[in-house]
C-alpha cells in the first residue's frame, strides 16, 4: 500500500521535500534529547506548510499530470483496502483469460455493497509488468463488464476507478476486439440498471479509461487528468516532438478544473496538501465521503429516470462548444 509522505519528490516539490528533510533531521534531534528544539520544529512545519500551498496553488496542467502519475500515489487496490470492507474479488471474462490489469470486487463501502470496477497499475516492477501499467486487454473489459451485469442482477451500486494512461496497444489485444470490447462496455453501461459513480483518481486516459468510465455521476481527484490522448502522444502527433508535453497538456484542457468548468465531470474531490501521495488515508476518507454521498443521492431516483439523465449527460457533453442546442 502507497503510504509514502514524500519521496524523492517531482522537480517542482524538490523545496518541499528540502524541509521536509529539513524537519525530519530537527524531529530526531529533540527526540534524542540533544537540544530542545520545539520553537525550531514549528517554525519549520510552518514553513512547509506554507510553501506546499504556494507551490500547488499555482500548478500546471503539465505539473498535474506528474503528479497523476506519481510513482507514490495511491493506487485502486490501496483506495479499496482504506475504504471498503469484507472485500471479494473476482476473477475472469469467461471466454478467453483473467486480466490483472482491471481489478473487479465485490466489497462493502460504508452502508453500501457495491461492485468496485478498477484499473489495476502494480506497485512494484513484476506487478506492474503483468498489468501492463494499468492497460487492460479487451478480456479486461468484458471481464468488468461480466461482473457489472452481475452486480446489476442483485441490484448493487457500481463504482468506477479510472486509473489508465489507455488501452493496450499489443496486436493480440486488437486481434481480440480491442476497440469493440470498450465500445460494447461504453453501450452496455449506458443501461445498466443500477446507479454507477466513476471517479478518475489518477490518470484518465482515452478509450481505456471510457471502457468503464459511463456512470450517473463523474468525479475526479484534485490532481488527476481526464483526455482523449496522453500529453506525450498529443505533442508528438501534432509538434513531432514528445518534449512539447508540457504545451500540449496546457491545450487539452485536462486537469480537474478545466474539466468541471465545461460540464464533463461532475465533481473535483480535493486532495490533502500536498497531493494524495502524502497522506493516502486523508485522500482515501474524502474519496470515500464523495462516493457515499452520490449513493445516497442516486438512491432516491427512480431507475428509469437515472437511465434518462445517464443518457442526457453524455449525449450532451460538447453542446455549448458546438453552439447547436439541437446536437
Amino acid at each position: 500500500m502507497a503510504r509514502s509522505k514524500g519521496g524523492s519528490g517531482l522537480p517542482f516539490e524538490k523545496p518541499i521535500v528540502e524541509v521536509l528533510e529539513e524537519l525530519e533531521k530537527l524531529r530526531a534531534t529533540h527526540a534524542a534529547g540533544r537540544a530542545d528544539l520545539m520553537a525550531e520544529i514549528a517554525t519549520a512545519e510552518e514553513r512547509a506548510e506554507a510553501l506546499t500551498r504556494e507551490i500547488f496553488s499555482r500548478l500546471s496542467a503539465w505539473e498535474r499530470v506528474q503528479l497523476a502519475r506519481h510513482p507514490n500515489r495511491p493506487l485502486v487496490a490501496d483506495y479499496v483496502e482504506m475504504m471498503c470492507d469484507d472485500a471479494l474479488e473476482l476473477h475472469g471474462d469467461r471466454g478467453f483469460a483473467e486480466d490483472p490489469a482491471i481489478l473487479t470486487t465485490l466489497a462493502r463501502l460504508g452502508e453500501h455493497r457495491v461492485m468496485i470496477v478498477g484499473h489495476r497499475k502494480g506497485r512494484d516492477v513484476k506487478e506492474k509488468m503483468a498489468c501492463r501499467f494499468g492497460m487492460p486487454n479487451p478480456e479486461g473489459y468484458r471481464k468488468a463488464m461480466l461482473k457489472m451485469r452481475l452486480a446489476e442482477r442483485f441490484g448493487i451500486p457500481i463504482v468506477c476507478l479510472v486509473d489508465t494512461p489507455g488501452a493496450y496497444p499489443g496486436i493480440g489485444a486488437e486481434e481480440r476486439g480491442q476497440a469493440w470490447a470498450i465500445a460494447e462496455n461504453i453501450q452496455d453501461m449506458m443501461g445498466l440498471r443500477v446507479p454507477t459513480i466513476v471517479v478518475v483518481i489518477g490518470e484518465g486516459g482515452s478509450g481505456g479509461a471510457l471502457g468503464i468510465g459511463i456512470g450517473d455521476r463523474v468525479l475526479m481527484l484534485e490532481n488527476s487528468y481526464y483526455s482523449v490522448i496522453t500529453p506525450e502522444g498529443c505533442a508528438a502527433i501534432l509538434w513531432k516532438s514528445a518534449d512539447r508535453a508540457p504545451e500540449a497538456a496546457a491545450q487539452l484542457h485536462l486537469t480537474a478544473g478545466d474539466l468541471l468548468r465545461l460540464g464533463i465531470v461532475d465533481e473535483v474531490i480535493a486532495e490533502p496538501s500536498g497531493g494524495a501521495h502524502r497522506n493516502p488515508q486523508h485522500a482515501a476518507t474524502s474519496l470515500k465521503q464523495a462516493i457515499v454521498k452520490s449513493l445516497r443521492e442516486l438512491g432516491h431516483v427512480p431507475i428509469d429516470t437515472l437511465l434518462e439523465h445517464r443518457y442526457q449527460k453524455f449525449r450532451g457533453i460538447g453542446r455549448h462548444l458546438m453552439g447547436d442546442p439541437a446536437a
